[in-house]
Formats: C-alpha cells, sequence, structure tokens
C-alpha cells in the first residue's frame, strides 16, 4: 500500500444528502480513516422511506445481502427495525429465492440517525449545497447557503429525487425534494457548467390512509415468515416481530373512475414529460396499459408498528385529490378511506451514469462521485450499494490503495453498476434477478462467501466476521467431502428414500453427494447420516445447509458458470485507453464509434454489452488495440 499527499481541505470527503445512499457512502469512509461531512437540508429526515416502508425484494433483497457482506449498514438496522419478514419467490428456483421485510420506518430512521451521530470521523450539517467548486478539473470543495465554501479532496453527490424537484397532484404541481421539502436548486446548473450531462425522469408514491377508517374484515391479513431468515450475518439477539399487511383489490368501478379522471392527469395531460419506471407503473398508467385487467392487488402496510398512516401499496397516483378518494372508496375494505397524505409524482434531475467511472467517479471530474437515484436508478437497495462503492472508492483513491470494482459475475452491485454505465437507462432503473446471467452464482445465501476477500481488502468488515464466514466456508467444504466419500448401504439408501416419497432402487456404491442431487431429496433426509460434530458446525450458521444443499444440487450449473466466467476473463482484464479517440478506428462500423466514444467504456469485455456493439465490432476494435499498442491486460481486481 502507498499513500497519495492528500490537499489541506476542511474535509477528505463530503457527501451530499442524507438518503440510503448518501448514509452507506458517508459511514464508509468515516470508518475507513477519513475525516467525512454529511450534508443534508434537514437531519431529521434522514433515512427517510419516501416511498414503501420496506426493504428488500425481488434481488433488492440479493443487494442488501451483499451490502451487509462488504461492511455496510442497511441490512443490520432492518434486522433491528423490521415489523415482518418474508422469503419471496420460494415456489421458483434458489437463485431467485430473495429477502424482504416490512419496515418501521421511523425507528429505521432513528436507528440510521443514531448511528451516524456516534460515528468517529463523522460530522452532520443541515445545509444545502449550490455549487461544486472545482480547479483543473478536479473537484475541491462546495458552496453552501449558510455555511459558505467548504474544501475537500472527494466530493460524493448523492441528492436523490431533490434536485430541481417538481411535485404534481393533478394538474397542480410545486417545487420540492419530497412533499412537505424542499427541492435543491443550483446544484445540477453547477454541474452541467462543469461540462456534466443532465436528463429528467420521474417517479411517483401512493396516498397514506387512516387505519381506523378501513375495514379490515374485507382484506386477507399476510404475515411474514414463522422462522424469518435475517439479513445481516452480523446480527446477534434478533427478535423480529410478525406485524400483518392485509390484501384487497381494485375492480371494475375503481378502473372506471380513474380512465374518466384522466383529462386531470399529469401524467396523460402532457404535464409530466419524464418517463417514469416501468416495473412500478401508477395505478392510472396500469389500467392504460392494462386494459384487460379487471382488478389490480393492493397491499396495506403499516408505516411503523401501531401506525395510524397505512400506505397503500400499488395505488401510486398523481391524480387530484377527490379522485384518489372516490377511487379508494370502490376498493373492498376501503368504502370509507380517509387520505392522510395525498399520491404524487416528482420529477427530479439526474445524470447519466455513462459519465461514470465503474468506481462511480466522473469520467470529467476527477474527485466527484455520484450515487443513488441520482444515477437513474429507484429504489432504497439499489442507492444504498451505489452509496456504498462510492464512498470505498472514495477512501481507497485517497489512501492510494487499488479501487473496489464488482465484476457482474461475482454480485449484483456489480450488474447493477455496469448496466447503468453500458445501457444507460431512460427511466428509473430497477434491480432484477435476471438483469444478472450468472444468478446462480450469485445467491443471497452466499453473499458473505462471495466476497469476503473483498471485504477483507478494503477493512470495512470486522475481522471477527471475517473469520466467522471463513470458518463457514470450511465447514461448507469439509461437509461436501465427507457427503462424496460417504456411500450408503441397501438399508442406508431405503431410510432416505421412502421418506421422501419416492420409491427408487438401489445402485451400490451410491454416495450421499449423489443421493442428494436428486430434487426429491432434501438435507432434512440425510443430516442423520453427518457425524454429530460436523452436524452441530453446520447449524451453527444460519442456512449453511440450504447453502450446502444447493451447491451439491446445482453442480452442474455451477461449474458450467464458472467456466464461461474463466473464459472471458481476458477480455474482462484488457483495459481501453480512455483517451481513445474511436472515430479514427475506420474499421469499426460508425454507429459502433458513435456510442464507444460515448460511453468510452474501461475494458473490451464492457464494451462487447453496450447495445448495438457487435461481435466484429469487439474484434475490430482488439485487432487495431492490438497493431497499436494500445491493448493493457491489468491484474484481476
Amino acid at each position: 500500500m502507498f499513500h497519495v499527499k492528500r490537499r489541506n481541505a476542511d474535509y477528505e470527503i463530503i457527501v451530499l444528502g442524507g438518503g440510503h445512499a448518501g448514509i452507506e457512502a458517508a459511514l464508509a469512509s468515516a470508518r475507513l480513516g477519513l475525516k467525512t461531512l454529511l450534508v443534508t437540508i434537514d437531519i431529521s429526515a434522514i433515512a427517510r422511506m419516501s416511498c414503501n416502508p420496506a426493504i428488500g425484494g425481488l434481488a433488492k433483497g440479493h443487494l442488501v445481502s451483499e451490502i451487509d457482506a462488504l461492511g455496510g449498514e442497511m441490512a443490520k438496522v432492518i434486522d433491528k427495525t423490521g415489523l415482518q419478514f418474508r422469503v419471496l419467490n420460494k415456489s421458483k428456483g434458489r437463485a431467485v429465492w430473495s429477502l424482504r421485510a416490512q419496515a418501521d420506518k421511523i425507528q429505521y430512521s432513528l436507528e440510521m440517525i443514531k448511528r451516524l451521530l456516534e460515528q468517529e470521523n463523522l460530522d452532520l450539517m443541515e445545509d444545502m449545497a449550490v455549487r461544486v467548486l472545482t480547479e483543473d478539473k478536479r473537484v475541491i470543495g462546495i458552496t453552501t447557503e449558510k455555511h459558505g465554501d467548504i474544501t475537500c479532496n472527494r466530493l460524493i453527490i448523492t441528492a436523490g429525487t431533490f434536485l430541481n424537484g417538481l411535485i404534481h397532484i393533478g394538474l397542480t404541481h410545486f417545487e420540492g425534494g419530497r412533499i412537505g421539502e424542499r427541492a435543491v436548486t443550483g446544484l445540477t446548473e453547477s454541474l452541467i457548467s462543469l461540462g456534466i450531462k443532465a436528463g429528467r425522469l420521474k417517479t411517483g408514491t401512493p396516498p397514506r390512509i387512516n387505519r381506523d377508517s378501513i375495514d379490515f374484515s374485507k382484506t386477507t391479513p399476510q404475515y411474514g415468515d414463522e422462522n424469518p431468515i435475517l439479513f445481516s450475518f452480523q446480527t446477534t439477539n434478533f427478535k423480529p416481530k410478525n406485524i400483518p399487511c392485509f390484501i384487497t383489490y381494485t375492480n371494475k368501478t375503481t378502473h372506471q373512475i380513474l380512465f374518466e379522471s384522466l383529462d386531470r392527469s399529469p401524467l396523460y395531460t402532457g404535464v409530466i414529460k419524464s418517463v417514469g419506471p416501468r416495473y412500478c407503473p401508477s395505478i392510472e398508467d396500469k389500467i392504460v396499459r392494462f386494459k384487460d385487467k379487471d382488478s389490480h392487488q393492493i397491499f396495506l402496510e403499516p408505516e411503523w408498528e401501531n401506525s395510524n398512516e397505512i400506505y397503500v401499496n400499488g395505488f401510486s397516483t398523481s391524480l387530484p385529490i377527490d379522485v384518489q378518494i372516490r377511487g379508494l372508496r370502490t376498493i373492498p375494505g376501503l368504502e370509507k378511506a380517509e387520505i392522510i397524505k395525498p399520491g404524487y409524482a416528482i420529477e427530479y434531475d439526474f445524470f447519466p451514469a455513462f459519465q461514470l467511472y465503474r468506481t462511480l467517479e466522473s469520467k470529467i471530474i476527477k474527485g466527484l462521485y455520484f450515487a443513488g437515484q441520482v444515477n437513474g436508478t429507484s429504489g432504497y437497495e439499489e442507492a444504498a450499494a451505489q452509496g456504498l462503492i462510492a464512498g470505498i472508492n472514495a477512501s481507497l483513491s485517497l489512501k492510494g490503495e487499488e479501487p473496489l470494482i464488482l465484476d457482474r459475475s461475482e454480485a449484483y452491485i456489480g450488474v447493477l453498476i455496469d448496466d447503468l454505465i453500458l445501457k444507460s437507462p431512460t427511466e428509473p432503473y430497477r434491480m432484477f434477478t435476471s438483469s444478472a446471467e450468472y444468478r446462480l452464482l450469485l445467491r443471497f445465501d452466499n453473499a458473505d462467501q462471495r466476497l469476503v476477500e473483498k471485504a477483507e481488502r478494503i477493512g470495512l468488515l470486522p475481522n471477527k466476521f471475517i473469520e466467522i464466514t471463513k470458518e463457514k466456508m470450511q465447514v461448507a467444504s469439509e461437509t461436501i467431502a465427507f457427503l462424496k466419500r460417504r456411500f450408503l448401504n441397501e438399508e442406508e439408501f431405503y431410510q432416505i428414500i421412502p421418506r421422501a416419497g419416492r420409491n427408487t432402487k438401489y445402485t451400490p456404491g451410491l454416495s450421499i453427494h449423489k443421493v442428494l442431487k436428486r430434487p426429491e431429496i432434501s438435507f432434512d433426509h440425510i443430516k442423520t447420516f453427518i457425524p454429530q460434530n460436523l452436524l452441530d458446525r453446520i447449524f451453527k450458521f444460519q442456512m449453511l445447509d440450504f447453502h450446502i444443499e444447493t451447491e451439491i444440487k446445482y453442480e452442474g450449473y455451477i461449474n458450467r458458470s464458472y467456466e464461461i466466467i474463466n473464459s472471458m476473463k481476458e477480455c474482462e482484464n484488457a483495459l481501453i485507453p480512455q483517451n481513445l479517440n474511436y472515430n479514427s478506428i475506420n474499421i469499426i462500423r460508425k454507429e459502433a464509434r458513435e456510442k464507444l466514444n460515448k460511453i468510452k467504456p474501461e475494458t473490451l469485455s464492457q464494451a462487447s454489452r453496450i447495445p448495438g456493439i457487435l461481435p466484429s465490432d469487439i474484434t475490430s476494435l482488439m485487432i487495431y488495440l492490438k497493431k497499436m499498442g494500445k491493448l493493457i491486460v491489468s491484474r484481476e481486481t
């Protein structure tokens, strides 16, 4: 390790924004020993859940597990403040099982604020940044409304939906970063003046209604799992609650009321010009796009324990308040619904991520990082993952250490960042398991094992948990080896098979490992043949039995995935000079040159994943780079 010379500044790292991205960025840099300042408009609003009161979900739960494995905070706090915990997608393959927890949004925010306030090397400031200060294309600080200029060596922008935020309710609109909170003005314009491109996106949220106005007898309760699974492998004394949500449905009458009011919708009258999230549409968007559906599922979710405020998940809308009320009151159980806070849409500025390196540092201004919704994502989990990576990489760059770059084959975080940079989404990006081509390798149960070497190098995860993970990996390895060499006689074989409900002919020389590969056989069926001392070590770790069973059942697919990954390593490690002028490479198609010039991929592998780039373009680029002596093969990160 070597140290770089740091400029004398008020702070080594400044983080702008106290949302889920800003929290992880600030905690990471402070814990890595950097003097850090978190600037936010309202300290009491830190970690506020402006949309649904939940953490995790399909693919999002994987991100939370990876954040935890790298030493982030989100998983530990939801374990402490969750109202119910569930594993989603259990009827499907294990690669897509995902953790989700309903949150007590008040306790979640308070717990995060507490951890920030107690963190060494970290200061919190209530203020608004209106300008980024630079010198020779390098960040040197910010200008704030109240405190004037504050200097720094690295700046991380995590401003969420606050940049020139415009809230829409019906045909009325007003400035705001969230309802009841100021928008941030001036910062976007400052960044544009530095050469950074900006765009506009839109998102929305449903109304919150009074619990006492709901007839729950007309709804279906939905509880969490009886034996819930932790998000964080660092959590101890887990005592989860199991507070129900409730399910109901819209109907034809609901849809008719909403459809007849589209002339008062900012979405359908052209008032909102930005693109919203395709996979989390408003209720008015649903009734237009899915006209053949007579009903849509609605989840009634408590916002905190004993809350009088219920979040109407599935009814995101920007229609006028009177239409929201009339529509809600056609839904079973909501006939007397009273709105506490209306649903609304919000338009805000973002900065397309093709302008970033994989470290999340700007390609235009050195020392400037972007994370969260400002990069075009949606969701607390996507934001937190980016914030953690930005905080880690800003810190490592100041220490003169190698950056943390996660490959698509290593983590959903790697998929997220790669997609953002190469695909430059024109709508808010949401993580899905289908986005990961190696999802069988990227399960939530093995996040700590996948990322332990990275975590150890970075130093955010306490040594205690590094050692626990290594021990867990050792136990799994020993168990799999034992199951391969432990053969069953005929009597033992039939002790297992009848309990699995399948009559199968015994074959001599059959190992437990081979028997466990059968779809009808589970770890529970074979555990009686494992020595007690080894069994005790297995059950010392949450879900290690599940992990071992999964590794054995899908061994062939897993090995094939690794073969593909290894075959692509040469391309992944082939670096492209960032000052390369693609217009001068005539052997590449003009359309491909334009795309390559815009995105400026860091590696040949990245270049190959840009939409519209053909294999022939990559071959031509490789030939050119080799001929010109510009092909650089990096060491693995």
